[in-house]
């Protein structure tokens, strides 16, 4: 039954009295691990960030700012020296300190902790405590990235000692303090209000877990929820939008949807074939049918107004543009058949119902070059088993996070990332690239990091070793009584720091 036939049926409930100091706050799943050193996985993250604090936090545009470190210097590529405030408490009250910093971090790679997130920091060969708010990181090797695993979401100061059941009862610094989670059912906090930074408004957040979109749609139309955050389809937030009693935010967000390909394929090794394939795609059209017009088309991995993107005016582009696809296969060799197509190959997908759609759409679109493209869907071990091999010609995914670091290249698509030590699952290589990389990762200075930067993502959009899609926004629905919400591009629930509740 579609949710349009669904929702009236749905009565409007109002909080009761007990409840109005509630924010029932809806999920698709529950939290793996709210120790943000283990938990990988989206709700742990988002919900994680609001019970610890980061080092760091990202501003609007990507740029790492001062949270619990208040400064931080590298005199050389290999040290890094962060400098802590003062006055921090933990949820327990104990102060913090560099040695719960130290802690934190050699716990993820020493052996108290089993976590993928180790990876990150394996590059760390010693940390020195030199008092109670400084401490020293030393490197093996030059490692831009180590800042930015270290910001909000992906990084939480915990106590010294704590170990891996940290996250059934998590203390942190953070805005919000645990109280109790039920796995598959909800996570409950409640205000920190000797937070350093400022007591949220909000007295109590539950977070009920309701993993069916359109339960979830329902709950919101009836009252019994106050939020949700891109959990639920376009289709069911613009059947949502309008009603009285809830609001719609909408907002730039930062994953990026992309197609990539495999480089070695005879079929697709001339970068010539692979921008007749970007010439093919009409991407706007594409976002207004599929997404409501609640996309943006992405030219980079990079999130719109990211310090180290690469404006347009700096970049080839391949507007959606038929003639011209045609012209750049016939420079590539490939006439057409008595059939009139000049190209046939296969794109992998999972049997995600949106990329279904996208694929469609887009074996459509090439059609009109003369290419024949054949679609193949498996469920999502299967594909990413399959693409991780480099048993494919294309594929489209999504980066989420990891592509607000513009380390995102080197994972990518460095020659030393080919699976199963990086994302470069095309198998790319450009000795070029390596070297910018490398550059940018040893250089201290941002200016200079941002044209190393911005080479790299003009090689890469010449090369088209892959085809960056858009930009999906961030959708929030809320109730009319949750007011001061303020999305940021991550889909963060930051905002949850300084919303109010009616």
């Amino acid at each position: 039954m579609a949710l349009g036939a669904l929702l009236p049926l749905a009565a409007c409930n109002q909080p009761t009295a007990t409840e109005r100091g509630i924010l029932h706050f809806l999920i698709a799943s529950s939290p793996n691990n709210l120790d943000l050193r283990q938990g990988t996985d989206a709700q742990s993250e988002r919900v994680g960030a609001l019970i610890y604090d980061a080092l760091v936090e990202k501003d609007d545009h990507f740029n790492l700012q001062p949270w619990l470190a208040t400064s931080w210097e590298r005199p050389d590529p290999l040290t890094w020296i962060f400098h802590l405030r003062s006055g921090v408490r933990f949820h327990d009250g104990k102060p913090l300190t560099a040695d719960d910093v130290a802690w934190s971090i050699r716990s993820m790679t020493n052996g108290a902790l089993i976590t993928a997130k180790g990876g990150a920091f394996a590059d760390i060969v010693s940390i020195e405590v030199r008092d109670p708010l400084t401490l020293v990181v030393h490197t093996h090797q030059a490692n831009a990235s180590l800042l930015f695993n270290l910001s909000d979401g992906l990084f939480g100061v915990v106590e010294k000692g704590a170990g891996r059941e940290e996250g059934l009862h998590p203390i942190g610094t953070g805005p919000f303090k645990f109280v109790s989670q039920l796995q598959d059912k909800e996570v409950v906090v409640e205000r920190n209000p000797s937070y350093w930074a400022g007591a949220p408004k909000i007295e109590h957040i539950r977070f009920d877990v309701v993993p069916d979109a359109i339960t979830m749609a329902l709950e919101m139309k009836k009252g019994s929820g106050d939020a949700e955050s891109s959990d639920i389809t376009l289709d069911m937030v613009h059947a949502l939008r309008g009603l009285p009693n809830l609001r719609t935010e909408s907002g730039p967000g930062s994953i990026v949807i992309y197609a990539n390909f495999n480089v070695n394929d005879p079929a697709l090794r001339d970068r010539r074939v692979r921008q007749a394939i970007a010439c093919a795609l009409d991407r706007p059209a594409l976002i207004a049918a599929l997404w409501r017009g609640e996309a943006r088309p992405a030219n980079t991995f990079l999130p719109t107004d990211h310090w180290a993107q690469a404006s347009d005016s700096q970049l080839p582009l391949y507007p959606h543009d038929v003639a011209r696809a045609v012209r750049l296969l016939d420079e590539a060799g490939l006439k057409p058949d008595k059939n009139g197509i000049r190209l046939r190959f296969t794109l992998k997908t999972s049997t995600d119902e949106t990329t279904r759609l996208v694929s469609q759409a887009i074996q459509q679109e090439l059609h009109e070059a003369g290419i024949e493209l054949t679609l193949r869907s498996a469920e999502f071990g299967t594909f990413y088993s399959d693409i991780t091999k480099g048993a494919f010609q294309m594929y489209i995914l999504r980066w989420i996070g990891s592509n607000e670091d513009p380390d995102i290249f080197r994972y990518a698509y460095a020659t030393a990332s080919f699976p199963p030590k990086g994302g470069n699952r095309g198998r790319y290589s450009n000795p070029r690239i390596d070297a910018l990389l490398q550059a940018a990762s040893a250089e201290t200075d941002q200016a200079a990091q941002r044209r190393a930067y911005v080479e790299v993502q003009q090689i890469l959009a010449n090369d088209l070793p892959g085809i960056p899609l858009w930009y999906p926004n961030n959708e929030v629905v809320h109730s009319a009584r949750l007011t001061n919400v303020k999305l940021d591009p991550g889909g963060s629930f930051n905002f949850l720091r300084t919303a109010e509740l009616q």
